[in-house]
C-alpha cells in the first residue's frame, strides 16, 4: 500500500505509517506523552526528512491528544485551570521556537540540531525512566531503606511570587511555575515535533507537586493546544507539514490512545515504564550512530 508524500517528496508504505501512529496513540494513553519523541526519529529512520518529520509529527500528536483528553475527562482527571496556564506559556514558547527553527534552517543546520536534540533528550529521559522503574520493581524492603523524605514542591516553585489555588491538582502555587514550564515545552514542540509530555509529566509530579491522578490528563490537555499552535506556525513559516503523512499517522494514533488508556488500568506501571525506557534508549543509540558513522557515498547524483 504505497502512498506519495508531496512535501517529503517520497513514496512510503501507508500501513507502516498507520502503525507508527498507533504506537504514538498507545503511548499517549499510557503515559500522557504525545508520542512524537518516538514518532519523529522513527520517521527519520524510515527516510522522511527531519524537518518534515518534526512538523508532521506535531500535527498527528494533536489527534492522539484529543482522544486521550476525552478519556481522562470522563474520570475527572484534567486540571483545566493549570492546563490553561501551561498552554499560554506553550504558545509563547512555540513562537520562540519558530524563530529558532527559521534561523537554523537558514544556516543549514536544522537537521543536525534536531538529531542532536533527540540523542540528548532520549538518552537522558530513557536513563531516568529506567532508573525509576528499576527502583520501583526492586523488593520493598530495599526500597524502604533507600526512600527519601517526600517533598511537596521544589524550593524554586515555593519561592516564586503570587499564588493561585488549583483545586483539581490540590496546589497553592505561583502560576509562573507552570507558565515557565509551558514556555520550555513549547520551544521543544516547535523544534522537535514532540508533544512535550515526556518532560511535562515528571515536571508536574516532582517540581510542581501535582496529584498523580490529574497529571496525565492535564499533560494531554496542554499537548493538545500547544501542538495545534505549532502546527499552524509550521504551516505558515516553514511549510514543512505534510498533510498526507499527518493524516495516516492520525488514523492510528486516535485508536491507539483509547487502547493505551485501557491498558494503563490493567498493567503494572513500573513494568510499562521499563519497556518504554528500553525502547527510548535503543532509539537514542540508533540516532547517535547515525550522527557518527560516515555514509558509503557522501554525495550522489541521480539522472532523471
Amino acid at each position: 500500500m504505497d502512498i506519495y508524500l508531496p512535501i517529503a517528496n517520497l513514496a512510503v508504505n501507508g500501513l507502516v505509517i498507520v502503525g507508527l501512529g498507533l504506537l504514538t496513540g498507545v503511548l499517549s494513553g499510557l503515559f500522557g506523552v504525545g508520542g512524537g519523541f518516538l514518532t519523529t526519529p522513527l520517521l527519520i529512520f524510515y527516510g522522511v526528512p527531519p524537518t518534515v518529520a518534526a512538523a508532521s509529527a506535531s500535527t498527528q500528536v494533536t489527534g492522539a491528544s484529543v482522544s486521550g483528553v476525552l478519556a481522562h475527562n470522563k474520570r475527572k482527571g484534567v486540571d483545566y485551570k493549570l492546563g490553561g496556564v501551561t498552554v499560554v506559556g506553550g504558545v509563547f514558547g512555540a513562537g520562540i521556537g519558530a524563530l529558532l527553527f527559521r534561523f537554523l534552517e537558514s544556516v543549514g543546520q536544522i537537521d543536525v540540531v534536531i538529531n542532536v536534540l533527540y540523542v540528548v533528550m532520549l538518552g537522558t529521559i530513557g536513563s531516568l525512566m529506567a532508573k525509576e522503574a528499576y527502583e520501583a520493581i526492586r523488593p520493598s524492603a530495599v526500597k524502604e531503606a533507600k526512600k527519601a523524605p517526600k517533598r511537596r514542591h521544589h524550593p524554586l516553585v515555593t519561592a516564586l511570587p503570587l499564588r493561585w489555588r488549583f483545586y483539581r491538582s490540590g496546589l497553592y502555587i505561583s502560576p509562573l511555575a507552570p507558565l515557565i514550564l509551558g514556555v520550555f515545552v513549547g520551544i521543544l514542540t516547535m523544534l522537535m515535533g514532540v508533544g512535550g509530555g515526556f518532560i511535562m509529566v515528571p515536571a508536574m509530579l516532582y517540581i510542581l507537586g501535582m496529584s498523580a491522578g490529574v497529571v496525565v490528563g492535564t499533560s494531554l490537555f496542554n499537548i493538545l493546544f500547544v501542538t495545534m499552535a505549532t502546527t499552524m506556525m509550521h504551516a505558515l513559516t516553514t511549510q514543512a507539514v505534510d498533510i498526507v503523512l499527518a493524516a495516516f499517522l492520525l488514523i492510528g494514533s486516535v485508536t491507539g490512545a483509547q487502547m493505551g488508556t485501557q491498558i494503563a488500568q490493567k498493567v503494572k506501571p513500573e513494568w510499562l515504564r521499563m519497556v518504554l525506557a528500553a525502547i527510548v534508549l535503543v532509539v537514542a543509540l540508533r540516532m547517535f550512530l547515525g550522527l557518527t558513522y560516515e555514509p558509503p557515498e557522501i554525495y550522489s547524483v541521480t539522472a532523471l
